[in-house]
C-alpha cells in the first residue's frame, strides 16, 4: 500500500530545549514578565499567569496574521530597557536543538519505497527558514504545510482538512506528531493514524 506520511517539524524531528530559551528571555525580561507574556517560568514549565493579549500575540504570529518584526517590537516592549532586537532572536532561536541525521535518514527511506513524505508544522518563519536553510528539507520532503502561511494551526480541524485535499485525499495518513490534542483532531476530522514519535512509528512498522 502507497502510505503518505505527514510529519511535525518541532519535537518530532528537531529536538527542542524549551527551558534554555526561556531562560535566556529570563535574563531579557525577567521572570514575572516573562511568566505573563509567554507563559512559562524559568523551567520551561507552563504557568497559568499569561495575559490574554499575551496569547493572542502568540496564536497571531503562529498564524501568520502579524510578521516576525511586530512579534519582535511587542516582545521587546517586555523586556529590560536596552534590550536589542538581535538578541530576542537569539534567545527565540536558542529554543531549537539539533535535527539527527538518522531522523532524516528514515524520512529518506520513506520517499525511496514510493511513499510521499510531507510536513505539517505549527511554526513561525525565524525558527523554519533557519531549520529549512539549515537542512535543506527541499531535499527530504514533498511538501510542507505551515501554520503560517496557511493562517490556520493544529489542532484545528480546518488543518488537517485543508492537507487532506491538498495532498489528493490519499488512501491512507500515517501522522507523527509529540502532542496528543493534535493526534486525536487528526484521528477524529480526516482518520489519520497516528503516531507520537518516530520510534513509536517504526515499532509499528
Amino acid at each position: 500500500m502507497r502510505i503518505t506520511y505527514v510529519f511535525d517539524l518541532g519535537g518530532v524531528l528537531i529536538k527542542l530545549d524549551v527551558k534554555r530559551c526561556f531562560q535566556a528571555f529570563e535574563q531579557l525580561m525577567g521572570e514575572e514578565n516573562m511568566r505573563v507574556i509567554l507563559g512559562m517560568d524559568s523551567r520551561g514549565e507552563g504557568v497559568k499567569a499569561v495575559s490574554v493579549a499575551s496569547k493572542q500575540l502568540m496564536a497571531d504570529f503562529e498564524r501568520g496574521l502579524i510578521s516576525s518584526e511586530t512579534f519582535l517590537a511587542q516582545i521587546r516592549q517586555y523586556c529590560h530597557p536596552g534590550t536589542t532586537t538581535d538578541e530576542i532572536v537569539e534567545a527565540w532561536m536558542s529554543m531549537l536543538d539539533e535535527l539527527p541525521q538518522e531522523r532524516l535518514e528514515f524520512v529518506d527511506s520513506l520517499r525511496a519505497k514510493g511513499h510521499p513524505v510531507y510536513l505539517l508544522s505549527n511554526g513561525n518563519d525565524l525558527h523554519f527558514d533557519f531549520i529549512h536553510h539549515k537542512y535543506g528539507l527541499d531535499s527530504h520532503f514533498d511538501g510542507f504545510f505551515l501554520s503560517q502561511k496557511m493562517h490556520m494551526a493544529k489542532p484545528e480541524p480546518q488543518i488537517f482538512e485543508a492537507v487532506q485535499k491538498e495532498i489528493g485525499n490519499p488512501e491512507k495518513v500515517v501522522f507523527i506528531d509529540d502532542i496528543e490534542a493534535n493526534r486525536l483532531a487528526a484521528e477524529q476530522t480526516v482518520h489519520w493514524q497516528t503516531f507520537e514519535s518516530i520510534d513509536a512509528l517504526r515499532a509499528e512498522f
